[in-house]
């Protein structure tokens, strides 16, 4: 269980990270919110009537990390399940599911508590982008490794999976569907439809074990808020209603959820969510040659697929602008960006720009952006919800973006530094499963960019990544470490602090006393990142390593 919150506690000896003291070692937190930013002198004071007093012998205090961006159960389900990710062979890949369905089969012989047992087992992260045979298992492949189960599989981008006969099976109308193919990964309605038969088959207590294994995992990372991205087409309003009574709880982070569902403004509010938004879905993904784009991929004789017109943006902003609500969308590809700006001007256009920028309306992913789009995006007041981590899996001159875009159009994508350039508000995110919940890595996927125009400071990175989630909320006052702010923070081990930009002038100034600037735990890539020592939430102890 998690202890009282009406607690005193200071902690005292490292190095607290504090636009208030840019050089303190010591705070005092009291019940929920921080009571003292300072230094280990002038902590002295409150030792005595303390209840606690941690002794960090070094260690950093830095605001807990938000993941903007993800999808707790799935997430869940790929720590305690089949998990693909980095699989390096279709070979491979065919014998973990072989491996995998003989265990749950093994287990659920024994009784019930596999993942997946009632009929339909779940894993995800398989990509074929970087296999050496360039090709997914084919139907009569994967149901010879699945035995004749009934087996949903998505791909690490969650927008095309591949689905046993035995689950194709149980899904009524799939091959009149959009996206169906009888014997490749499914896309589109197909895909919607046999990821909604095999979520159903998850009993309340295996929801309930996935979410949980999502949540402990998030609070081990120094995470303490997250925004579940739920709707019809990626969960379910039973998930998310669950997955924030478990939040409730108030044994992990925070969740703040988001509803995906065209016109769902009074869907969203009586399931308790933040905004109707999130996975809203104007196209798909790269991957999976489903981002919707002007110009066709390199790789296929088509630009993609398009959900949503300008039109049916326009009208759900201009509905979730009316009744004071968040609206957001998720937009991958050039021409799926063009019809959110399209839709999002003419919403304004009827309501006025100031009524719908004050919403801070969202856009998740936002990929291949040019200085038009940017521009843009400043204009309409959006914020830009975005994942580093995908350019760091699927970046660089040999990586999947060159494959699907070609060279030029993949050095576009992502660019951060422009999008700060610009005032484009951005808040950090991993979309897990699709990437895995790992805050610092997303930090320095960020700074050290595979294109290096596109490369922001460590401190930039570091504040989209807290505070940056706070304000995408519209809560400007949280995720930063001051008096009166509330205490969700983390604990880190590190070795040592420096400053690390783009720009090595601004690095060097940064690194000498008189700026008081604080330091970050150096992220150049082969360095470990830090251990998460302690999560706090809101005053509560929700991890202790």
């Amino acid at each position: 269980m998690t202890e009282r919150t009406n607690r005193t506690v200071l902690l005292r000896g490292g190095a607290v990270y504090s636009p208030a003291d840019p050089f303190a070692t010591a705070m005092l937190v009291e019940g929920e919110h921080i009571a003292w930013v300072g230094s280990d002198g002038a902590a002295q004071a409150y030792a005595e009537s303390a209840d606690e007093v941690v002794e960090l012998a070094g260690a950093l205090v830095t605001p807990a990390f938000v993941d903007a961006h993800v999808h707790a159960t799935s997430t869940g389900l790929a720590l305690t399940g089949l998990d693909l990710t980095g699989c390096p062979s279709l070979v491979e890949a065919l014998e973990r599911i072989s491996a995998f369905t003989r265990s749950a089969l093994t287990r659920s012989a024994d009784g019930p508590g596999a993942a997946g047992s009632g009929g339909v087992l779940i894993g995800h992260g398989w990509d074929e982008s970087g296999w050496p045979e360039g090709r997914p298992p084919t139907l009569a492949e994967l149901d010879a490794a699945a035995g004749g189960t009934a087996l949903y599989l998505s791909r690490t981008d969650v927008h095309s999976a591949l689905a046993s006969t035995a689950l194709r099976e149980l899904t009524p109308g799939l091959a009149g569907l959009p996206g169906h193919h009888p014997t490749r990964p499914l896309t589109r309605d197909a895909h919607h439809a046999v990821r909604q038969a095999a979520l159903a088959h998850l009993t309340p207590d295996q929801r309930r074990a996935a979410q949980q294994a999502a949540l402990r995992r998030a609070a081990e990372l120094g995470i303490g808020s997250v925004h579940e991205c739920a709707g019809p087409e990626i969960s379910s309003a039973e998930d998310l209603t669950a997955l924030l009574a478990l939040a409730a709880e108030g044994e992990g982070p925070e969740v703040f959820g988001y509803w995906g569902e065209l016109g769902g403004v009074e869907t969203a509010r009586s399931l308790g969510a933040v905004g109707a938004g999130g996975d809203l879905f104007v196209d798909g993904a790269l991957g999976s040659h489903t981002a919707c784009l002007h110009a066709p991929y390199a790789d296929a004789e088509h630009t993609g697929t398009a959900y949503l017109t300008a039109d049916e943006v326009a009208d759900h902003v201009t509905a979730c602008t009316e009744a004071g609500l968040q609206a957001g969308f998720h937009a991958i590809g050039d021409a799926a960006l063009s019809a959110v700006l399209d839709g999002v001007r003419a919403a304004a256009d009827r309501l006025g720009l100031a009524r719908v920028r004050s919403l801070r309306h969202r856009v998740e992913h936002a990929e291949a952006l040019d200085d038009k789009t940017i521009a843009a995006f400043a204009e309409l007041g959006l914020t830009a919800s975005v994942q580093p981590a995908f350019d760091a899996s699927w970046g660089g001159p040999d990586g999947m973006y060159v494959q699907r875009l070609g060279a030029e159009r993949a050095a576009a994508l992502n660019p951060f530094a422009a999008l700060l350039r610009a005032g484009v508000p951005l808040a950090f995110g991993s979309d897990a499963p699709v990437t895995p919940l790992d805050p610092w890595g997303t930090v320095r996927a960020a700074a050290f960019h595979r294109t290096p125009e596109h490369r922001i400071s460590v401190r930039a990175a570091f504040t989209a990544h807290t505070r940056g989630g706070w304000r995408a909320l519209g809560r400007d006052q949280d995720g930063v470490l001051v008096p009166g702010a509330v205490a969700s923070f983390a604990v880190w081990d590190v070795a040592d602090l420096v400053v690390q930009a783009p720009d090595d002038r601004v690095a060097g100034w940064s690194t000498d006393p008189r700026s008081g600037t604080p330091g970050l735990p150096d992220l150049t890539p082969g360095v470990a990142l830090p251990t998460c020592l302690r999560t706090v939430v809101r005053g509560r102890t929700v991890h202790r390593r």
